[in-house]
């Protein structure tokens, strides 16, 4: 894809969807850290609604470490996959305590370090806290940068890293959300419905032939 088609894309995105996303309910990076972690495969919706009584039970990272995991487990119950996430709360809060003096890390490797912590939530914690360009790569980022031929990584990673190339530095952290809101009403993982796509015209999956179309 040239250049020019890019700037077209990234423009059409920007008008459709802005420039920003409201973060999560914080005041301190742990806390942001852990309501990302708690995104994942839940809906904004539902981590929101749960974080202002989280907040208010444990007011510090060493009241979560602390604390009984069954108590963290109904804190966060009305989230997907509570369970799980509610052991990575605890270790990553103790991890925080005795490996970073109870800050949270300001590199990505640092961060996938941590209990529960990914690539994808490193990036996007990096990129909400402290505005560090970085490209986060989800399902939806994944499926329709290839179809726009921005990538053909066979991974988050190696496609991560092609939409750096392809993308200007001031665009990396609002692509994902940008693509996420298409992707969740459009070009959707069953079927790409191309005709009421905004991004159409320059999508090389729906140019080179419309038989292909998912």
């Amino acid at each position: 894809m040239t250049k020019q088609k890019t700037k077209q894309i990234l423009e059409v995105l920007d008008k459709e969807y802005g420039v920003t996303k409201d973060g999560f309910f914080h005041e301190k990076d742990w806390q942001l850290l852990i309501a990302i972690m708690l995104s994942a495969q839940s809906t904004d919706k539902q981590v929101e609604e749960t974080l202002p009584e989280l907040w208010r039970t444990f007011p510090g990272i060493e009241a979560i470490a602390e604390a009984p995991l069954e108590m963290i487990e109904q804190s966060i119950k009305s989230v997907g996959l509570y369970k799980v996430k509610a052991k990575n709360m605890q270790k990553c809060c103790r991890q925080l305590i005795e490996q970073h003096g109870g800050k949270v890390p300001v590199t990505i490797e640092e961060l996938t370090h941590l209990a529960g912590v990914g690539r994808k939530t490193a990036t996007l914690f990096l990129a909400d806290f402290y505005e560090i360009p970085g490209v986060t790569v989800d399902t939806h980022v994944f499926r329709i940068a290839k179809r726009l031929g921005w990538a053909v990584g066979k991974n988050p990673l190696e496609v991560e890293k092609e939409l750096m190339k392809a993308l200007p530095k001031e665009h990396w952290n609002r692509i994902n959300f940008q693509l996420i809101y298409l992707g969740r009403s459009i070009c959707t993982a069953r079927k790409s419905h191309c005709e009421d796509c905004i991004l159409e015209q320059w999508c090389e999956m729906h140019i080179e032939s419309p038989s292909k179309r998912k």
